[in-house]
């Protein structure tokens, strides 16, 4: 009999309790955040038609433009392949799916504040952190043409981030404006500077200075060129820019990122001549004012010219939330995560639907990602990988239902917890709640029942104090981590501890 291997698509993942619960943790911190700033819910499907997609993603050398596309299956297989109908799709992010919605329901009232969380696919090359499927968190403003959405914008990351536990110094916000790498690319000779056709040498420009951070400028500059060779063999077809031109956005990439007045006065100078490159300039001096004025410094917030974003619908600001502070896991292996947040204006895009410009701007934040960071950080149940705060181990089968009858007090009480119904004596039990990272365990034999007392063992502190004690003499001397509590004071002895 020949049976299925119990195998994954490349790209997808099984998450268990300890991701879920760092990412569940993330979600509600965030949306608070949101809430805070006025933004409203909404849920849109996962699929939609392909040309209501569009398609926008920063390569466009993979299967259908880099997205899982199918078949209508209503419609019959005689159907015309560039019928409009004829093609679904897994969404490839929110914001594509919120401008249809824009577009559709004209009674929306302007601006048009929304958040929404929903996982995205992407047939993309995966790797370490990156995935075909994953949860974006987003928040957009649609309506508001000035930059003071996009100062907001900032300013909503960086408060998500500090609502999360990461400090002043651990994270920065990176600002740049799309208008500006099209000035430079404008005096770089470029006419052609619309970036979303698949054939658009602009693009290839663009897609190839996004990947600076990955790749080094070394990189970057044979992607400018001929090409480049991956360490794979993998080749990639170069912008075929000619010296002058490549030195030009070197000069550019390279520019010093200090005060944002300092940044603004430098890129001035390389798009002069440039509208559209003064236009993004002087875009960027007014955030400037506005995350001056509200309090929001180059500690928080600072202008970087290698800030590109990939997608090809950004019009304007486009910026990056990025984890700057080093984290140790529980391997012992530092580990920077990078940018966690990203978004941008995007003036245009509802425009393909309405034929009627709508400014909108908003970002997303890869709960994933972040989650990885999140988990890491002092934490209660985020950090471990169960739901309950106390286990009740079973000593004596014959007396489950006076266990069975403390875990509903203490349920009652609003404490979180669960019953050992394994199999296994105090050492597996003990193991099970390590194995979780439960904090507490109730342990009652036929000594204690008699007596009318539990053991309340922290098994947090019990964790802390075995690697500072030098033998197991010594640690059997003390049990400081294990009290004995009289039955009727158990609760009160559990949220104590638990606080």
């Amino acid at each position: 009999m020949r049976r299925p291997q119990p195998r994954l698509f490349k790209g997808f993942r099984d998450v268990f309790a300890a991701d879920i619960f760092a990412k569940q943790r993330i979600v509600d911190v965030v949306r608070t955040v949101y809430e805070r700033y006025g933004f409203l819910p909404l849920e849109t499907p996962s699929i939609e038609f392909v040309d209501v997609l569009g398609k926008f993603l920063p390569e466009s050398n993979t299967p259908e433009g880099g997205i899982f596309a199918f078949r209508n299956p209503e419609l019959g297989p005689n159907v015309p392949a560039d019928d409009p109908n004829a093609w679904l799709a897994l969404r490839y992010d929110l914001t594509a799916s919120l401008a249809r919605v824009v577009a559709a329901y004209a009674e929306l009232k302007r601006p048009f504040r929304r958040y929404q969380m929903g996982y995205a696919w992407r047939m993309e090359k995966p790797g370490p952190g990156r995935f075909r499927e994953f949860l974006q968190f987003d928040f957009d403003s649609v309506g508001v043409s000035g930059m003071a959405a996009d100062a907001e914008a900032c300013c909503v990351i960086c408060d998500a981030f500090e609502a999360l536990g990461f400090a002043r110094g651990d994270y920065v916000v990176k600002v740049n404006n799309r208008k500006i790498i099209q000035g430079v690319l404008e005096r770089c000779g470029f006419t052609e500077l619309d970036i979303t056709a698949a054939d658009s040498r602009a693009g290839t420009v663009v897609r190839a200075m996004d990947k600076l951070e990955r790749l080094g400028m070394d990189g970057v500059r044979e992607l400018l060129g001929a090409g480049r060779r991956d360490a794979t063999s993998d080749f990639t077809e170069g912008a075929q820019l000619d010296t002058a031109q490549i030195e030009r956005i070197e000069e550019y990439l390279s520019a010093k990122v200090g005060s944002r007045t300092a940044f603004c006065d430098s890129v001035a100078k390389l798009v002069a001549g440039s509208l559209l490159g003064e236009e993004g300039v002087a875009e960027l001096r007014q955030n400037d004012e506005l995350l001056s004025a509200l309090g929001y410094s180059e500690e928080r917030v600072v202008f970087d010219p290698s800030i590109i974003r990939g997608m090809s619908y950004y019009t304007g600001p486009v910026y990056e939330g990025v984890l700057t502070r080093e984290i140790v896991d529980e391997d012992g292996q530092v580990k920077q995560f990078g940018s966690v947040f990203g978004g941008g204006r995007y003036d245009n895009l509802v425009e393909r639907f309405t034929g009627q410009k709508v400014p909108a701007t908003g970002a997303s934040v890869g709960v994933d990602r972040l989650a990885e960071a999140a988990k890491l950080l002092p934490q209660s149940r985020a950090a471990r990988g169960c739901t309950a705060d106390v286990l009740v181990t079973v000593m004596d089968k014959q007396r489950l239902a006076d266990y069975f009858a403390m875990a509903q007090a203490l349920r009652a009480a609003g404490i979180n917890t669960e019953l050992f119904l394994g199999s296994g004596g105090i050492g597996a039990q003990m193991k099970y709640a390590d194995k979780l990272g439960i904090p507490l365990a109730l342990i009652a034999g036929g000594d204690e029942f008699a007596a009318g007392v539990w053991q309340v063992k922290d098994l947090r502190l019990g964790r802390e104090l075995s690697a500072q004690v030098e033998s197991r003499e010594e640690w059997r001397k003390g049990q400081p981590a294990q009290q004995s509590v009289p039955a009727g004071e158990v609760i009160e002895k559990i949220k104590a501890s638990l606080q």
